[in-house]
């Protein structure tokens, strides 16, 4: 099993950039395949990026260009860093993982508590 924590999260004005951190714990394999999700309110949570085992990585068209995912395997960490942020992006961002490769869907077994981004105009 995995456990996942995220961190990262606050309050920022509309244009400026916050990185989004996921602390991986309780598993051995290397072949485990992550994402970021996120849930605005009063929406569905919908998947934003992936990325897989081998550092390829998938983004939600709405995302493209301002976020980035990226993971440290030494520190079995997972970051997102999000630039230019929008109010549209204000959201309780997930990080999710499992050893099969989910994409951006809901899939994934193993999820965090979250971490809540607020973006004022």
């Amino acid at each position: 099993q995995a456990q996942l924590v995220e961190s990262g999260g606050g309050s920022v004005q509309a244009g400026g950039s916050l990185r989004l951190s996921c602390a991986a714990s309780g598993y051995t394999s290397s072949n485990i395949y992550m994402a970021w999700f996120r849930r605005a309110p009063g929406k569905e949570r919908k998947g934003v990026a992936a990325i897989d085992s081998d550092g390829i990585t998938t983004y939600a068209d709405s995302v493209k260009g301002r976020f980035t995912i990226s993971q440290d395997n030494a520190k079995n960490t997972l970051y997102l860093q999000i630039n230019s942020l929008k109010p549209e992006d204000t959201a309780m961002y997930y990080c999710a993982a499992d050893f099969f490769d989910y994409g951006l869907t809901q899939q994934y077994n193993y999820w965090g508590q979250g971490t809540q981004v607020t973006v004022s105009s």
